[in-house]
């Protein structure tokens, strides 16, 4: 409920046996219109049976204003393919 029209992109940083790291950015409204980017790096680490038995995140949200967005796709959907990923693009 808080974080509305959600568009996130997330990229694999690192990855070792049974442990990744990725690094996300996502953009978000909260009810009175308001628009946030979160940005951060989350940590997982899974069991012998492949589920989550660890998570770790650093988020951080800064508010912008809307002509600051940067994903503008339609929310709620997927990232589409010719959106760059965080590794191929300045911010």
């Amino acid at each position: 409920e808080k974080e509305q029209d959600y568009r996130l992109i997330k990229d694999l940083w690192a990855f070792d046996g049974n442990r990744i790291a990725v690094r996300f950015q996502y953009e978000w409204h909260d009810a009175s219109g308001n628009w946030f980017r979160s940005y951060g790096n989350e940590q997982w680490e899974f069991d012998e049976h492949g589920l989550m038995r660890r998570r770790e995140a650093s988020i951080n949200d800064i508010a912008i204003a809307e002509k600051d967005r940067r994903f503008h796709w339609p929310a709620p959907g997927p990232r589409p393919a010719d959106v760059p990923g965080l590794g191929d693009s300045p911010f």
